[in-house]
């Protein structure tokens, strides 16, 4: 049985949002200097805790600029400067970074 088509307000009608915002914080960063292979390992360690807490979101390189971007799930903004900062391509110097807080909007939230 086919569902007739909705009345103009229920096509309006947003979905319910959540009680609490969805609040992400995004790391992006900037090479500045060379890496080698010790760094490297070092910082796919240090993701993959953080993945074992629960604490990263997604993360990868760009591929039309010298950099790439962590996203963190933090309890706050301290938090997650604290986890970017323990990074060790940020800690040894070989890319700096921007923090940023991202209020997600996504069917979860309403958009």
């Amino acid at each position: 049985m086919s569902r007739p088509n909705p009345s103009a307000a229920e096509r309006t009608t947003p979905p319910p949002q959540s009680e609490a915002k969805k609040i992400l914080h995004v790391q992006l960063m900037e090479k500045v200097k060379p890496f080698d292979t010790a760094v490297i390992e070092r910082h796919i360690a240090h993701l993959k805790q953080l993945d074992e807490c629960g604490k990263l979101v997604l993360c990868g390189p760009f591929t039309d600029f010298p950099g790439g971007m962590v996203v963190i799930q933090a309890s706050s903004h301290e938090e997650a400067q604290n986890i970017a900062e323990s990074d060790p391509f940020i800690a040894e110097g070989y890319e700096t970074y921007t923090l940023r807080t991202l209020e997600v909007a996504d069917a979860s939230t309403g958009y």
